[in-house]
């Protein structure tokens, strides 16, 4: 059976088209500048790219031109649409209706309610799936919401201090996201070390960044709370803020409420810190050259992974792992470094020499021989997990 998973951006699909139950990757590609002139296209099929530019208006445009590449008579790995049993989308946030589901009204219209929450990701993938379910009826859609892995996070770590009527009637809690990812490196450490019974602490470092303690492969703690915008710094979003700075801001700026959220979800973080980008090689490249506020940024950014990688060995009470992923976690060797620096206390000892020589893609244990933790860098793949989520959703075997 074929699935085809979605990864959308506000001007952007993504997708990678599987084969199940072999999960063999047939097919990937994109479409970048959605409702622009000149939208980009590629396509990467049996090892052959092609790319070329055109206006493409919507994202229901975007997926009928990757269904044309996808069935292309000279390059297509599929003879028919109809070869595609399901569409899986790394969906964000539904509140309560969390978990997997078939993509129905109820729930795009609850995702279009919490669109405040996930500001960047929410809207265009309500208008994308309804845009979708109206010119492909015959192919089932399906959410993977990215708080399903945080189901089983308990009651106290998942609630804030707040009147419990609050969580109970207004759904506000620490939710957690980049569950498809933190859901994946824990399968994968299992079949690693050939145990099922681990303490896991995996940080998903790249664009946006979280941590996430596991235990037998289930969430118990992860730093996102009720919005990926909170938690760790991000790259332009704020990370953890206290609320009681708002009206000061709110005074002084001028700004209104709706303007302050969207500096703090656009303009914070590492950009803000900084000043100069809020791609992380920009700033240790900026750092490298004496620029004091790059360096700011990038010690309040490994200060606050080290606070959430202590609190979570509390949680667990020690780590039989802790893997780094994402763009900064599988790159950025001096971040592993400074974030594991000076943790012996804990048990957790990185080799200088390992670090540095992780190939691109690797898959590598780079902990010393003396270390009772072992610390591993693992690419992630949030779309295989999407597609067997899918798979389920929709009764394929």
């Amino acid at each position: 059976m074929k699935v085809l998973v979605a990864n959308l951006g506000s001007t952007s699909f993504k997708y990678r088209l599987f084969d199940l139950p072999s999960e063999t990757q047939l097919a990937r590609g994109g479409i970048d500048r959605i409702g622009q002139a000149n939208s980009a296209c590629f396509v990467e099929i049996n090892g052959r790219k092609e790319e070329s530019s055109q206006q493409v208006l919507d994202h229901a445009a975007a997926v009928q031109i990757c269904l044309d590449q996808l069935t292309h008579p000279e390059y297509g790995c599929v003879k028919s649409v109809s070869e595609v049993a399901a569409i899986g989308f790394k969906a964000v946030f539904a509140g309560n209706m969390s978990g997997v589901r078939i993509v129905t009204d109820e729930l795009l219209t609850k995702m279009e309610d919490l669109s405040d929450i996930a500001p960047a990701h929410n809207p265009m993938y309500a208008k994308a799936m309804r845009q979708l379910r109206a010119a492909f009826p015959q192919i089932p859609l399906v959410a993977a919401l990215e708080t399903a892995f945080h189901d089983t996070i308990p009651p106290e770590n998942k609630l804030y201090s707040i009147p419990l009527e609050w969580a109970e009637q207004y759904e506000i809690k620490r939710w957690g996201f980049h569950g498809a990812s933190h859901r994946y490196l824990n399968t994968r450490m299992a079949q690693l070390l050939g145990r099922s019974d681990l303490k896991v602490i995996t940080c998903h470092l790249g664009g946006s960044n979280s941590l996430c303690a596991a235990r037998d492969g289930k969430s118990q703690a992860t730093s996102m709370g009720m919005s990926p915008q909170t938690g760790l710094l991000q790259n332009n979003r704020v990370g953890d803020f206290d609320p009681f700075a708002l009206p000061i801001l709110l005074r002084k700026t001028g700004k209104t409420l709706a303007q302050i959220l969207e500096d703090l979800s656009s303009k914070a973080g590492l950009l803000g810190l900084s000043g100069v980008s809020q791609d992380c090689r920009d700033v240790e490249e900026a750092a490298a050259k004496g620029n004091a506020r790059a360096q700011l940024a990038l010690d309040v950014f490994v200060a606050s992974i080290r606070q959430y990688l202590g609190s979570y060995l509390t949680v667990l009470g020690g780590a039989d792992a802790i893997v780094f992923s994402g763009g900064i976690g599988e790159n950025g060797p001096q971040i592993r470094a400074n974030v594991c620096k000076n943790m012996e206390w804990a048990g957790i000892v990185l080799d200088e020499a390992k670090n540095n020589s992780v190939p691109r893609g690797g898959e590598v244990c780079i902990s010393a021989a003396s270390s009772k933790t072992q610390i591993w860098v693992i690419p992630t793949n949030e779309e295989i997990v999407v597609a067997r989520q899918t798979a389920e959703a929709v009764g394929l075997k």
